[in-house]
């Protein structure tokens, strides 16, 4: 059983910074991608930024330069530093890792961000 562990959501004053953790169990998942997607109250679940194992990034155009991520294969973990964040980019933010073989996609459990005005 795959899961995904999250950290480093929180509560943040606008133009404040958050960096958010995410290690996946297993072992080998093949080709892959792993990422962080979020959702606000209202809204349906979006892209933030995919980093995939074979190297290779995609952002969503909100994050204009704001956000980088970044993982480490040999440990299944990716990140995501949250930089210039503003009240906009509340949400609850979640990892995904997806299989490239078997088209799998596997979720943490979301980790709040809140950025105050």
């Amino acid at each position: 059983q795959v899961q995904l562990v999250e950290s480093g959501g929180g509560l943040v004053q606008t133009g404040g910074s958050l960096r958010l953790s995410c290690a996946a169990s297993g072992t080998d998942f093949g080709l892959n991608a792993m990422g962080w997607y979020r959702q606000a109250p209202g809204k349906e679940r979006e892209m933030v930024a995919v980093a995939f194992s074979r190297g290779g990034k995609n952002y969503a155009d909100f994050v204009n330069g704001r956000f980088t991520i970044s993982r480490t294969n040999a440990e299944n973990t990716v990140y995501l530093q949250m930089n210039s964040l503003m009240p906009e980019d509340t949400a609850v933010y979640y990892c995904n890792l997806r299989t490239f073989v078997g088209l799998k996609d596997f979720w943490g459990q979301g980790t709040q961000v809140t950025v105050s005005s």
